[in-house]
C-alpha cells in the first residue's frame, strides 16, 4: 500500500480581504463564490498519485486535446463543511463520499484515490480556508465542497487516460430555501431516460447530469421544477430525479425508496435517511416502485407525502406530480409534511452539531 500523501501549501499572495469575505458570507447564494485556495493532485500511469498541494484558486490550464474534453472521463462529489458552536469545522459522512468516489472512478476507468488521501485533501483545504466556513447559528449556511477528477492527458484516442488531475474547490452556500421550505412539482418524463442497466447511472459523473438537462427543460415547459426519471426498458419503474433520490411516505408508516438497480445513484443523504428511519418510528423499504403506484396512492391518500433528498437541499418536499394527461396533488403546498420535516430537521441538527453524534457520522476538518 502506498504511503499517504503529504500536501504542500502555496499560500495565495492576494487573498480576499476580511471585509470582502464577510460581505460574501452574508449573502453567498450557491456556487457563485469560491474560497482563496484549492487542492490539486496529479496521477500518472508511471508514478501514481503525487504532487499533492494546496494552491491558489484559479483557472486550470488544459491542452485542447485533453481527454476529458473529448471523451468525458470525469467524476465528482458534493459535500458540506459546517461550523459548530465551539468554532470547529466538521463534515458529514465523508467516508461514504470517498467510497462512492472510488466506485465512480472504477466505472469511468479512472484511478481510485485512497480514502485516506480523499479525507486528507478536505482537511488540507480547510486548514487554509476555514475562515470561509460561515459562523454557527447563522442558519443552514455551510461551505460546499466539490472534489472532482478528470482525464487531463493530452491525446485523441478512446482508452483510459494515462494522466489524471484531482481537485477540491469550495464555495460558501446559503440556506437552500432562503424563504422557508418550498414544495416542488415534478414532471414524469417519458421522452428521456437518465441511464440504463450497465451504464453509468450509479456513478457520479458529469455525463449523467448533462443527460438530465433536456428533461429538466421539458419539466420547466410544463411548469414543473424537476423531472422524474423512469427505467429505460419498461418506462414504468421510478428511478430518481436529475440530481436527487426520491422517497414516498405511506399512511401506515412505510418509508419507501426505489431499490438501487445499477442505474440509480446511491446518495449519501438517501443512505442516511434509511438508517435513521427506524429510530423515527418509520418502516424503511427499498424496492421497485411502479409509477402508477405513486399516482394511485397519492389520489387515494395511501401515499401521504413524497420528498426528494440530496446534499444541497437535504430534503425537498413534493406537492404535485404531473404527466401528459393528468396530475395529482398531495401533502402541504407551502411547507414540508410532518415526516419530511422531521427527517430534514434530524439531519440538520446532526450536521450542525446541535445534537450528539451518537452514530459517529461527523468528521472534524479544522
Amino acid at each position: 500500500m502506498a504511503n499517504p500523501l503529504t500536501f504542500t501549501v502555496n499560500q495565495r499572495p492576494d487573498p480576499v480581504s476580511d471585509e470582502d469575505r464577510a460581505a460574501i458570507l452574508a449573502k453567498p447564494g450557491f456556487g457563485k463564490f469560491f474560497t482563496d485556495h484549492m487542492v490539486q493532485i496529479t496521477w500518472t500511469k508511471d508514478d501514481g498519485w503525487h504532487d499533492a498541494k494546496v494552491t491558489a484558486y484559479g483557472p486550470l490550464q488544459l491542452d485542447p486535446s485533453a481527454a476529458v474534453l473529448h471523451y468525458a472521463q470525469e467524476i465528482f462529489e458534493g459535500m458540506k463543511a459546517y461550523r459548530h458552536a465551539d468554532g470547529s469545522v466538521w463534515t458529514f459522512r465523508p467516508e461514504a463520499n470517498a467510497g462512492r468516489f472510488a466506485r465512480s472512478a472504477a466505472r469511468l476507468a479512472l484511478p481510485q484515490l485512497p480514502e485516506v488521501d480523499f479525507l486528507a485533501s478536505l482537511k488540507a483545504l480547510l486548514q487554509v480556508d476555514q475562515a470561509w466556513v460561515p459562523d454557527a447559528g447563522a442558519g443552514e449556511e455551510s461551505l460546499y465542497l466539490r472534489p472532482f477528477m478528470f482525464a487531463s492527458e493530452a491525446f485523441l484516442g478512446v482508452r483510459p487516460a494515462a494522466k489524471v488531475t484531482y481537485c477540491v474547490i469550495a464555495s460558501p452556500a446559503g440556506a437552500y430555501f432562503s424563504g422557508g421550505l418550498k414544495p416542488i412539482s415534478l414532471w414524469i418524463s417519458k421522452q428521456f431516460s437518465r441511464a440504463g442497466i450497465g451504464g453509468t447511472g450509479s456513478a457520479k459523473c458529469g455525463g449523467n447530469y448533462a443527460a438530465s438537462l433536456a428533461a429538466q427543460t421539458e419539466a420547466s415547459e410544463h411548469g414543473c421544477d424537476q423531472s422524474v426519471f423512469l427505467d429505460s426498458i419498461e418506462q414504468k419503474w421510478i428511478e430518481e430525479l436529475g440530481g436527487m433520490n426520491i422517497f414516498l411516505v405511506y399512511k401506515d408508516g412505510r418509508l419507501v425508496t426505489p431499490a438501487l438497480s445499477g442505474s440509480i445513484l446511491e446518495g449519501v443523504t438517501r443512505k442516511s435517511i434509511l438508517e435513521l428511519a427506524k429510530g423515527l418510528d418509520l418502516q424503511p423499504e427499498e424496492r421497485r416502485i411502479d409509477i402508477d403506484e405513486w399516482r394511485q396512492g397519492a389520489e387515494s391518500g395511501e401515499i401521504t407525502e413524497a420528498f426528494a433528498c440530496g446534499t444541497a437541499a437535504v430534503v425537498t418536499p413534493v406537492h404535485r406530480l404531473l404527466w401528459d394527461g393528468g396530475e395529482v396533488s398531495f401533502g402541504p403546498s407551502d411547507d414540508a409534511g410532518p415526516v419530511a420535516g422531521r427527517i430534514r430537521q434530524t439531519l440538520l441538527d446532526l450536521q450542525l452539531g446541535k445534537v450528539d453524534d451518537e452514530l459517529g457520522w461527523l468528521t472534524r476538518l479544522a
